[in-house]
């Protein structure tokens, strides 16, 4: 029985990424921030063949319990950003953490001998910060694939700029580390909606889908999805969780990064489907994903059935 290490395995993505290895005979190991919070993880005890599941203590910028947690690991799954729209000081709660977590994960898994596997789940912000509004040249209804060029605007959102910075580092040491015996494949979700595992009202994702539905707009962000009625992508957590497994188990991947995305509704559509009404317009397919369904094996779930299980 192999053993994945799934770094942020408890949280909105994470809950059903640990479910999919369990059920597919993994032992599970999941880290968390403080294991004396168990309503971070509780919910994952509950979930079928729990027995191959792990709960170990982690801080992503101490390499010393980073090299302790992947040591017995053949796959790391490495979700340890949490997705985060109200920031007080980015530096400090965003961008130190994420890139420093990221240098410090590379420089212990590249002394690993165990670990054959690494998916970096990063986002859609590694191809374009402004998501969702479109990248600079391309009007809102362009398409976005794999095939374009990554695009930063330094007055993006801070998660957005951490995100990509992240996914930057994960390139120049995979350029650099030619030699090395460690596959290493990222995925990049949309705006990833759907049903949480746990009852924590802690979650930006499920967050996001309540102030949509409900039209609140408690910050700058979501106050400009309203003001523009942005096209916004959406993906299934599930179809995440599935194509993060996929991507694991599957050889030959070493360097993709995946875009994760069904279709594209103005904003004020998500929130009529979130009501249980009709959306106003036809989907639309802005950010692609037939490299993911051709390659990944994702048939990806239509978003009217996504808002409707929230």
């Amino acid at each position: 029985m192999k053993t994945v290490g799934v770094i942020g395995g408890s949280g909105f993505i994470g809950s059903h990424i640990t479910k999919q290895f369990l059920d597919n005979g993994f032992e599970v190991k999941v880290s968390a921030t403080d294991l004396s919070k168990k309503e971070k993880y509780t919910h994952l005890e509950k979930l079928d063949h729990s027995d191959h599941l792990h709960i170990s203590q982690l801080d992503v910028k101490n390499k010393a319990q980073l090299k302790s947690f992947i040591k017995d690991c053949e796959i790391v799954i490495h979700g340890g950003t949490s997705f985060q729209l109200d920031v007080t000081d980015p530096q400090k709660e965003l961008i130190d953490p994420t890139i420093k977590g990221t240098e410090n994960f590379l420089e212990v898994i590249s002394k690993s001998h165990k670990v054959k596997k690494i998916i970096f789940i990063a986002s859609v912000a590694a191809w374009n910060t402004n998501f969702p509004l479109p990248a600079e040249g391309k009007s809102a209804s362009d398409i976005f694939s794999e095939v374009d060029t990554p695009f930063i605007n330094k007055e993006s959102h801070p998660y957005a700029q951490a995100k990509f910075m992240a996914n930057q580092t994960v390139n120049e040491f995979i350029k650099s580390h030619p030699n090395l015996d460690i596959e290493i494949t990222s995925v990049s979700p949309v705006a990833v909606f759907g049903k949480s595992m746990s009852e924590r009202d802690d979650s930006t994702s499920t967050g996001l889908q309540f102030l949509i539905k409900n039209n609140l707009a408690p910050n700058r962000f979501v106050k400009m999805l309203f003001d523009t009625n942005a096209e916004f992508a959406v993906v299934d957590v599930e179809d995440v969780a599935k194509g993060i497994y996929n991507a694991a188990t599957i050889s030959g991947l070493h360097g993709k990064n995946y875009l994760l995305s069904s279709e594209s509704y103005p904003v004020s559509d998500l929130s009529l489907m979130l009501n249980g009404k009709q959306p106003k317009n036809q989907p639309k397919i802005i950010y692609q994903n037939s490299m993911a369904q051709g390659e990944l094996g994702i048939p990806f779930r239509p978003v009217k059935s996504t808002l409707g299980d929230f």
